[in-house]
């Protein structure tokens, strides 16, 4: 890791504490899943074709991934207001080459389950704060790329 990207990373853990882990069973279980479906050879999400760099919390350079109900919803062409329930992104987080970490969004019927894993360990899960804070910005919570309209 970069000292710059590590100085990043310090002040947004010194800002938000040292985690929010309100569901770690079912983010192992989530991890778990999405891994057992081999996530990285789901689709790419529109604009990250590649990995690509990316100035966020979540590292220096990602890669999304997008399981077969988003990318159903992307290729049906309608418009949406939200994403389908059953919806999952996942979004490895490179630094110097490195992954640092992964962070999984999962639509449920009571909206979004977050959980981001540091050394295969989720250091958030469920429904943290800084993960709705951060994402309420974003169409239906997803900032990387857009509803489909």
């Amino acid at each position: 890791m970069s000292l710059r990207n590590l100085a990043t990373s310090l002040l947004f853990f010194a800002a938000v504490g040292c985690g929010d882990d309100q569901a770690p069973e079912e983010a192992s279980a989530l991890l778990g899943r999405v891994r057992g479906e081999n996530y990285r050879s789901w689709t790419r999400a529109p604009g990250y074709e590649t990995r690509r760099k990316a100035e966020s919390p979540h590292a220096s350079e990602v890669d999304i991934y997008v399981n077969a109900v988003v990318r159903e919803a992307l290729a049906a062409g309608k418009p949406l207001d939200a994403w389908p329930e059953g919806a999952v992104i996942v979004k490895d987080g490179w630094d110097d080459g490195d992954l640092e970490l992964i962070a999984i969004m999962e639509k449920r019927k009571d909206g979004w389950f977050w959980a981001e894993y540091f050394d295969d360990t989720s250091k958030y899960s469920g429904k943290p704060s800084v993960c709705i804070d951060c994402h309420k910005s974003g169409a239906d919570s997803v900032r990387a790329f857009s509803l489909p309209r």
